[in-house]
């Protein structure tokens, strides 16, 4: 047989051999995420940044008649906010460019309520634009938000304030980059000045937007970006502004109306159906918890002392990215156009423990020994897979194996407290319930259960366990198993 002839012979025999181990992999089970989402669900912290002419008038909500020229930030600095939000872990912010009073943070061409008519930078400045620059400067991810109400618009609440919010959100998507979020909100409709009319309005937030339009033009002009709102159609809110999922947290979704009857809107939407998803749902829209820094989004002098402490921030750590969902961190810039010093501390001190807490996987170098293997394939689906760095590989069951055990031999005892599993969830989420034990003295002892599991899930053991060994039990599972990751990590020094 000649060289070349051999050489074919290997070629073939080797696609044949990758084609069979390709059509061995596990079915998809249910919704899948985007590339889009799966981006997102890595982030896994971001911070919303409220900051305008709220600040300067201490309020949350303004009426949309406060004059430009109170917003003067005369020691504003992209570069400390966002230096801050990466000390305390958050992988990206997202703008609020214009809140309800319909104030601007750039130059836009769609009303004259924005920064050109304000004293800062000369009326030159533009704040999305020096927030993008700074997030691009130190490696955090850039979003916006832009307010659908607009309470200084004269036209809101027709056809005409309709077009000129599509023409916001286009100078936003094609001035600033590529964004990773659009975000939205709920709130529509209400009193306001609107050019002077100083009345209330309200629209059928059902139909008014026409959100399919808008969004359509978001995936053509930023097709990366996620899209969230109440409902989707890529993230959802959790319904709540505390910052936690439901103990039980699904990523599949299915939008329901206030009346379960109805299409559900953004603002129009059961919010009690949110922390925790659906199991059944038809749609891949997982969950953002969005809680503020401070007890209010914007900064107010008088809640110096409310600033959540680090510890704080972990136990929402916990509840939210632990339970499979992201968190969306608010911070408040003050009127000097800095976060204050408070904030940038709890920051920081979050930062560190959540680096201290997660920098060594103490199963790392642990030796793993599965119930059954899917194929008897240790190379591409053994329980090596769930500590090999790459947040996709996996440790995957046969067909029929839709439960199943790992043992975890660590070599010597080791204390930890806290556990972290994750799926692949490019294959759906999967798994419905577990069980963790250890081996304490004679025989094993169960110390954690929980349930689903998807993107991520954190156990915060109420105590240390110290012991060699450790068990898995995947007890509930509608298809066979695919677990991307496991770990064990030491927790100190949190206050």
């Amino acid at each position: 047989m000649t060289w070349p002839v051999r050489c074919s012979m290997l070629v073939l025999a080797l696609a044949v051999s990758l084609t069979a181990l390709s059509q061995t992999a596990p079915a998809p089970s249910g919704p899948l995420p985007t590339a889009r989402q799966l981006r997102w669900h890595e982030m896994e912290m971001y911070g919303l940044v409220h900051f305008g002419l709220n600040t300067f008038q201490d309020r949350e909500w303004g009426d949309g008649d406060a004059s430009p020229q109170l917003f003067n930030p005369d020691q504003f600095d992209a570069d400390q906010i966002v230096l801050a939000a990466k000390a305390g872990g958050l992988k990206g912010l997202v703008l609020v460019a214009k809140h309800h009073d319909g104030f601007a943070l750039w130059p836009t061409a769609t009303t004259d309520y924005n920064i050109t008519r304000s004293p800062w930078r000369n009326g030159g400045g533009d704040i999305v634009l020096e927030f993008q620059r700074a997030c691009a400067r130190h490696g955090l991810k850039f979003g916006v938000y832009c307010s659908p109400w607009d309470r200084n618009h004269k036209d809101y609440g027709t056809s005409l304030y309709l077009k000129a919010y599509r023409e916001q959100l286009r100078e936003l998507y094609t001035r600033y980059g590529e964004l990773f979020v659009s975000w939205h909100d709920g709130a529509n409709g209400g009193d306001g000045y609107y050019g002077g009319a100083r009345e209330r309005r309200l629209i059928d937030r059902t139909t008014y937007y026409d959100w399919d339009t808008t969004w359509a033009m978001t995936r053509r002009l930023q097709p990366g970006a996620v899209i969230f709102s109440d409902i989707g159609p890529d993230i959802r809110w959790v319904g709540n502004e505390k910052g936690f999922a439901a103990e039980t947290s699904w990523a599949t979704f299915m939008p329901v109306a206030p009346d379960g009857i109805g299409k559900a809107a953004p603002g129009y939407s059961k919010d009690a159906e949110a922390p925790g998803g659906h199991r059944q749902g038809q749609f891949w829209i997982p969950a953002e918890c969005d809680v503020p820094l401070r007890r209010g989004w914007f900064y107010h002098e008088d809640q110096d002392n409310t600033v959540k402490t680090a510890g704080q921030l972990l136990d929402l750590y916990f509840k939210s990215v632990g339970r499979g969902a992201n968190l969306d961190l608010g911070l408040a810039p003050d009127k000097r156009g800095l976060l204050h010093e408070k904030d940038v501390s709890a920051l920081a001190e979050f930062g560190q423990q959540l680096s201290r807490m997660f920098g060594v996987n103490l199963a790392a170098s642990a030796r793993f020994e599965a119930s059954n293997v899917r194929g008897k394939d240790l190379r591409l689906f053994g329980p090596a897979q769930l500590v090999d760095q790459d947040r996709y590989s996996y440790w995957a069951t046969d067909d029929n194996v839709t439960t199943a055990q790992l043992t975890i031999n660590l070599g010597f005892a080791r204390t930890f407290k806290i556990i972290r599993l994750r799926e692949n969830i490019k294959l759906g989420q999967r798994i419905e319930a577990f069980a963790v034990d250890a081996w304490i003295g004679t025989g094993w002892k169960e110390i954690a259960t929980a349930t689903s599991i998807g993107a991520n899930r954190l156990i915060r053991l109420p105590e240390n366990v110290t012991t060699s060994r450790v068990r898995l039990r995947i007890t509930q599972s509608p298809v066979c198993i695919a677990l991307s990751d496991f770990g064990l990590f030491v927790e100190e020094g949190v206050r």
